[in-house]
């Protein structure tokens, strides 16, 4: 993260309103960026959507090099960004500055639409129980997804790729990352691997019986392992991505 800003006085925002332990997340986060960074490292957390629209943070946006995102709760991250001008403004500077944001967990999971949200290891072989709704949308027709080899995860995205053959998945391992420049160059780093899901050759599936209690079909669905290095450009079927 540090590395890609390329500056040691560097300002970085972290945003821990997916966290419940916001000021634990803070101080752990703060203590490993200050190795790393000699600027000023902020704090940005809101519980609710109300509490955001009355915090004006433009001119700390407008100064940020970095931009990262802790784990805990996606859905809080979208219910309460969503539409927002901070938002706009984060979108706004990813399109036409030099900005690096970075999310891990949750974080990562909010940066795509399609976003899943709710989906256990319990229930996600039942066809219409992986719940997805629209990201922050800095990727689009991107699902990532994370913790996904430890949590057994396979299952869940196959689930949203069928329902729009058109996404693709991302499901990232433990202790790894992906770099994503110009929004559509992708490449792998860390010690694990991941798992690109691909549906442009579904053939047949059962995702339009849902309610019925029955377990996915998926046929033709297209599956890639990365590792660190490798690299993914992502299909531009509907264009623009960014």
């Amino acid at each position: 993260f540090t590395r890609l800003i390329g500056k040691k006085n560097c300002s970085i925002e972290i945003i821990t309103t997916a966290s419940s332990e916001a000021k634990e997340t803070f101080s752990d986060y703060h203590k490993v960026f200050s190795k790393l960074c000699s600027g000023n490292i902020g704090h940005i957390h809101h519980d609710t959507r109300g509490e955001m629209l009355a915090d004006d943070l433009s001119a700390r946006i407008a100064a940020a090099d970095g931009i990262f995102i802790t784990g805990g709760d996606q859905l809080k991250l979208t219910s309460i960004y969503g539409g927002s001008k901070l938002l706009c403004q984060l979108k706004q500077r990813y399109i036409h500055e030099q900005i690096v944001i970075a999310g891990t967990s949750a974080g990562a999971m909010a940066m795509s639409t399609p976003m899943i949200f709710s989906g256990s290891k319990e229930n996600q072989q039942i066809t219409g129980e992986v719940r997805v709704t629209i990201g922050l949308e800095f990727l689009k027709d991107i699902c990532i997804d994370t913790h996904f080899v430890d949590r057994g995860r396979f299952v869940r995205m196959a689930q949203v790729i069928a329902t729009n053959p058109g996404s693709v998945g991302v499901g990232i391992e433990e202790d790894t990352a992906i770099v994503l420049r110009r929004g559509t160059d992708m490449e792998v780093i860390g010690s694990g691997i991941v798992i690109v899901t691909e549906g442009f050759a579904i053939s047949r599936s059962n995702i339009l019986e849902y309610g019925t209690g029955g377990r996915i079909s998926i046929e033709n669905l297209s599956v890639k392992l990365l590792a660190s290095g490798n690299t993914y450009v992502i299909p531009q079927l509907s264009p623009p991505h960014f």
